[in-house]
């Protein structure tokens, strides 16, 4: 996977092993970033900006690096985890909602994110470069199931707070224990099956003439009322 950006390189250099190929711009400049390429040996290629271009489809800021495909979790891993604190996206889209979301997540101290594998947006060099680093150190999940999950979630004691429309008012749910928000896709929201699941569903009060908020900000708004709802 090809991942680009100065905010990136600088949170995947504090792990350079796992750093195949670095391509530079003939003008790049970084000291901490080429400090870090030379004392680790890492391997470089000098291209220019029209070569990087075709590379990567955004904004590189002259420095793209080759590492592994991200690795996912097993959802299992956040059973035994003290009033853990998930996240699940369901079959979200965009990756920069998804990216945004992920930062968002690392700030408020979310534990993990569980994604559904098909039709839904995974990892990828547009997530990582949106995340601004905050991926390297956020689990995340890709389940075949989202519904079956959600019920063996269940089953370890998590509460499923879903997100929509119609619901009470996110700021009345109690979010103590061991939980588990749901955020719905861009357009079409939760899904029935994954709305029926959900323990709760939590509301957002719209006082403007809109009707419904970017999934990334309704994301950060519930999470953080979530934050101050645990202490």
């Amino acid at each position: 996977m090809y991942v680009y950006g100065k905010n990136v390189a600088h949170e995947v250099l504090k792990n350079p092993s796992q750093v195949r190929k670095v391509y530079l711009n003939r003008n790049f400049k970084d000291d901490f970033i080429m400090h870090a390429l030379h004392s680790n040996r890492i391997s470089i290629q000098y291209l220019d900006k029209l070569e990087m271009d075709q590379m990567i489809d955004g904004n590189h800021q002259g420095i793209i690096l080759k590492v592994p495909d991200y690795e996912y979790v097993g959802v299992s891993n956040f059973y035994d985890l003290d009033d853990a604190f998930l996240v699940i996206l369901d079959h979200l889209e965009d990756p920069h909602n998804f990216g945004a979301i992920i930062r968002t997540c690392e700030a408020a101290g979310v534990d993990g994110i569980v994604i559904p594998k098909d039709r839904s947006v995974g990892v990828n060099s547009t997530v990582m470069k949106v995340s601004a680093g905050a991926l390297e150190n956020m689990q995340i999940a890709c389940v075949t199931n989202l519904r079956r999950t959600i019920d063996d979630l269940k089953k370890q004691g998590f509460w499923i707070i879903g997100t929509d429309m119609d619901g009470t008012s996110y700021t009345e749910i109690d979010y103590r224990g061991k939980i588990a928000i749901v955020i719905g896709n861009e357009g079409s929201g939760m899904s029935r099956l994954i709305s029926e699941s959900c323990d709760f569903v939590a509301c957002i009060d719209m006082l403007g003439k809109i009707n419904s908020l970017n999934a990334s900000v309704a994301a950060g708004i519930v999470i953080y009322q979530a934050v101050q709802g645990r202490k």
